[in-house]
Formats: C-alpha cells, sequence, structure tokens
C-alpha cells in the first residue's frame, strides 16, 4: 500500500516469503525485481518511507544464527544483495541501523521452541527511507512489552513536517 502526502510517499509492505519452497521463492524473487524498479522510480520524484516484513536479513548482526541459515529463506545471498543494493546503489537509507547498532535487535521470532525467550530472532521488519527524511529520523524502538504475534512493532520518530496544500 502506498499513501502520497505532498512531496512524501509512505509504503507498507510485505515482501513474499519464500521459506515455504522454491515456487514460493521464485514469486518473491520477481517481486523483489519489480518492486526495486518501483521504488526507484519513486525516489526520483518525492521523499519516501517504506516500512513493513521485507523477510530479509541484510548483515550477520541482523539474525541470531547466521552460519545455520545461509541456505534458508530470508538470509540467501541473492536476497541479501538486493538489501544492498536498495541501500548503496537506489540510494535509500536502513533508517533503524542509522540509528541503533547494537546487536540482536530483532524483529521476529519463530513460534518453535523458545526462541522468543531467548531473543533468537531475525529483523525482517525495516523502515527504509531516502537519505533526506532519513537524516530526520530521531528515535527508534522494537515493542516487545506485549507480544502480539511472531513480529514485534518497529517504530521511527522523524523530525519531519509535511506541508499543508494550497487553499
Amino acid at each position: 500500500m502506498e499513501a502520497r502526502f505532498g512531496k512524501l510517499a509512505v509504503v507498507s509492505v510485505y515482501v513474499p516469503s519464500g521459506s515455504s519452497g522454491d515456487e514460493r521463492q521464485q514469486v518473491k524473487c520477481r517481486f523483489m525485481d519489480e518492486f526495486i524498479q518501483h521504488l526507484t522510480e519513486l525516489s526520483r520524484e518525492r521523499e519516501v518511507i517504506l516500512c513493513g516484513d521485507v523477510n530479509i536479513v541484510h548483515k550477520e548482526i541482523d539474525i541470531k544464527n547466521w552460519k545455520s541459515n545461509q541456505k534458508n529463506s530470508g538470509c540467501l545471498p541473492e536476497e541479501r544483495a538486493w538489501l544492498t543494493k536498495l541501500f548503496d546503489e537506489v540510494g535509500y537509507v536502513d533508517v533503524f541501523r542509522t540509528i541503533d547498532q547494537r546487536a540482536e535487535q530483532y524483529t521476529w521470532w519463530s513460534n518453535r521452541g523458545q526462541v522468543y525467550a531467548k531473543n533468537v530472532g531475525w529483523r525482517i521488519d525495516y523502515q527504509i527511507a531516502t537519505k533526506e527524511i532519513a537524516a530526520t529520523a530521531r528515535k527508534t524502538s522494537i515493542f516487545k512489552d506485549i507480544k502480539f504475534s511472531d513480529h514485534a512493532p518497529l517504530t521511527i520518530d522523524y523530525d519531519w513536517k509535511i506541508a499543508k496544500k494550497a487553499k
């Protein structure tokens, strides 16, 4: 979903999971190919905040068990390369990581076993923004006081004013 407020676009996304098999992984890859084109074009005309479940960890700091997940959807080299391209080539910013570089800051935990209690998680929920609005980010948090689902809400406060339309 995309909402536009003057020169700002806020995009809420759920990137498909590929964890149920090769066919779903192919769907995920096709989505990523098309979506990065849209994000590239959108960033040429306005500031963008992309929020949602991207279903990809970017770096080792974003997952508890890095080595054992290298062949699993969400941690595949081509998926991580997609995020790197979005950041390094297209020019978007991982806003959370500009504010909080601490390890073990996860937003998703499997429902199996005691992984939530032991904080064996993945950071797959993001706020990704164009550089100008990313620079106005002031505070971030992952809300874990109440367990709503297998994800925890990620919030970021921006010091950004939405311009009012002229009458």
